[in-house]
């Protein structure tokens, strides 16, 4: 074998690595409550749902969630989450059926192992036919609790926190 067809063969045949273990903490049937800033200077509005999270070979999360919209009406969400052992960090993609965006995420784990800051782009919410800097961070409070805190990168150079979500484990 070609030193690229191992490469190859170790990609198409890989192991879990402690990273990809740490994902399956996810796994499970959740229930959500959201508190979302959608306009600055106006209340943040609250709905609540469900999220479905299973494990595709010990390698990838996939999860799968419905609930209620700002504004109202309902929204179906996915997300995949996984680690990638060559660029050693973890990686995965958002998409929404209220959404046209394929979000991209780039991450890593922080020193304790209870917060995953996942960084993405998108376009933003303040100027019309811009991109803007996201950061998701899905922090581990307990085994049947964590938390989703979403923030958006500012003119100012600081990161603005515009949702939160608190998950709780019902399976």
């Amino acid at each position: 074998m070609t030193t690229s067809e191992t490469q190859q063969a170790s990609t198409m045949c890989t192991e879990p690595q402690k990273e990809h273990r740490w994902l399956q903490k996810l796994v499970g049937e959740w229930t959500y409550d959201v508190e979302a800033t959608m306009e600055p200077g106006q209340p943040p509005e609250k709905f609540t749902g469900t999220e479905s999270v299973r494990s595709l070979g010990g390698l990838w999360m996939l999860a799968e969630g419905q609930g209620e919209m700002p504004g109202g009406g309902t929204a179906t969400a996915m997300m995949t989450l996984g680690y990638d052992p060559q660029k050693k960090r973890y990686v995965g993609t958002f998409i929404g059926s209220m959404m046209t965006h394929l979000w991209v995420y780039d991450g890593a784990l922080d020193a304790a192992e209870r917060v995953l800051t996942l960084d993405a782009e998108g376009p933003s919410m303040a100027a019309e036919g811009k991109m803007a800097k996201y950061q998701d961070v899905i922090e581990l409070k307990s085994d049947d609790h964590r938390m989703l805190t979403s923030h958006v990168l500012g003119d100012d150079g600081t990161w603005h926190q515009f949702m939160t979500a608190n998950y709780r484990r019902t399976k």
